[in-house]
């Protein structure tokens, strides 16, 4: 995912920024906060590198081809420009010498910070760029008051509510870049939930790297929120965010919630349908051994157990995730049981990759490599069977009457449109694709809800009617 953001003018000879946010909605949250800053500060943003006094890429170092795209991307920006400040994933990383790999791919970039470090940003800003104005004195053009300036369309947001992991998954090294987990104040995220739907925002996606941990760091004390006690727990978070929501008859959606036992207490809230039933589950993969050696914490045995009891709870329950096919040592019967598991779990949305020796993952010491071209036979033949399942429950919505966010309404949506069910998550989920209202009267407004009568299926998306 990449964005160059383009903030309302500010002041004609305010110094100007460009900004590229690369890589994963945790990212997008870090890059939010960075141009909120510099909106704050006076700064004004660039649509091109070449217009701009300085650019700040912030980066991606999860996957090797999101490596190629950062480097790339910083290469690009000092080609245009010359004045770049690096920020990120990617920052954090080491080079084969042992020194800082940006600095040594781009020796001549003006700073490079890792994830997560708005402050640190802003300083090497300030040392290149000297901010314009009193921070105290403007508002912020086109922002959502203290929740800041977004990246995403009006009408959705993403809600960091915690930084870093406290697992140490062999295949990830995310917790070597962004630390062990740190829950945000309950009291300043849903401060900024408030201030997100005051400004219009229709859907809430709540995102953090481990959601179903949130506040284990401070053993889940409690914080206050409009005079009131709330605990710093998942569970608490959940029902005071669907508190807020419904006045504005918002949606708020939950990412990267790892199958703990506590998750089963969510289930009945979102069965009365105060928050959606939509859970984002990590799950990786399903036989034990595979498990182990990715050192994740649940067997895939307990990971069936729960989806049947979450269903049975909630039987509008759609689950996401993600799996790796290929790990090392990952035999034929191992992966033919994540298979199975895919057919028995029902897995509404599933997305797959082949495994990625990622430098500095303890995975890369595990015995049986596989090479790559089995590897990616095996993600191909996870996905033939992840869309056949995906398609198969697709089927059983025609001819429902279903809730649609519309994303997509040109020229009033008389010839259609594009929307979102609650199911579908933006950019990583399915859409559901809006045919001519059957009322001439009846027009599509982005950012606002439409009832749909669903008629049809197309591999990963649905086709419906306004009504």
């Amino acid at each position: 995912m990449s964005e160059v953001a383009t903030p309302a003018k500010t002041a004609a000879e305010a110094p100007r920024v460009g900004f590229v946010s690369l890589g994963c909605p945790k990212a997008l949250t870090d890059s939010e906060l960075i141009l909120t800053q510099l909106s704050a500060e006076g700064y004004q943003t660039s649509k091109t590198f070449e217009g701009a006094d300085l650019v700040i890429v912030n980066t991606c170092g999860f996957i090797d081809d999101a490596v190629r795209e950062s480097l790339d991307t910083i290469g690009e920006a000092l080609a245009a420009n010359g004045r770049v400040i690096v920020t990120g994933c990617l920052g954090a990383r080491a080079g084969e010498s042992g020194g800082n790999l940006v600095q040594q791919m781009h020796p001549s970039v003006l700073a490079v910070t890792g994830p997560h470090a708005t402050q640190e940003v802003m300083d090497a800003v300030h040392n290149h760029l000297p901010k314009p104005h009193d921070p105290f004195i403007d508002l912020i053009p086109g922002g959502f008051g203290e929740a800041g300036v977004k990246l995403t369309p009006r009408h959705y947001a993403y809600l960091k509510i915690s930084e870093g992991c406290n697992h140490r998954c062999t295949f990830c090294i995310i917790p070597s870049m962004r630390g062990d987990l740190v829950s945000r104040p309950v009291g300043d995220v849903l401060k900024e939930a408030r201030a997100l739907f005051e400004g219009g925002v229709k859907e809430l996606l709540v995102i953090s790297q481990d959601t179903s941990a949130y506040g284990v760091d401070v053993k889940y004390r409690t914080g206050f929120w409009d005079g009131k006690p709330v605990k710093t727990r998942m569970l608490d978070l959940v029902h005071a965010l669907g508190d807020l929501a419904e006045p504005y008859g918002a949606w708020v959606r939950l990412h990267y919630v790892y199958p703990y036992p506590s998750v089963d207490d969510v289930i009945p809230y979102m069965a009365s349908g105060r928050v959606l039933p939509y859970l984002d589950v990590p799950f990786q993969h399903s036989h034990p051994d595979v498990l182990r050696r990715m050192k994740r914490p649940a067997s895939g045995e307990k990971n069936l157990e729960r989806i049947e009891r979450w269903r049975e709870a909630c039987p509008e329950l759609v689950i996401r995730s993600t799996f790796i096919a290929g790990f090392p040592g990952e035999t034929e019967e191992e992966f033919q049981h994540l298979l199975d598991f895919m057919r028995e779990a029902g897995v509404d949305r599933a997305g797959c990759f082949a495994y990625s020796p990622i430098e500095g993952a303890a995975a890369n010491e595990i015995p049986g490599m596989l090479p790559d071209e089995v590897r990616e036979e095996r993600r191909a033949r996870f996905m033939a069977v992840a869309e056949e399942v995906s398609a198969t429950r697709l089927r059983r919505r025609i001819g429902a009457t279903m809730q649609v966010l519309v994303d997509s309404a040109p020229g009033l949506g008389r010839k259609g449109g594009v929307g979102r069910s609650y199911a579908d998550a933006p950019e990583i989920d399915g859409v559901v694709r809006l045919l001519p209202p059957e009322k001439i009267s009846k027009t599509l407004k982005v950012g606002e809800f439409t009832r749909a009568r669903i008629v049809g299926s197309e591999g990963h998306d649905l086709v419906g009617v306004p009504i």
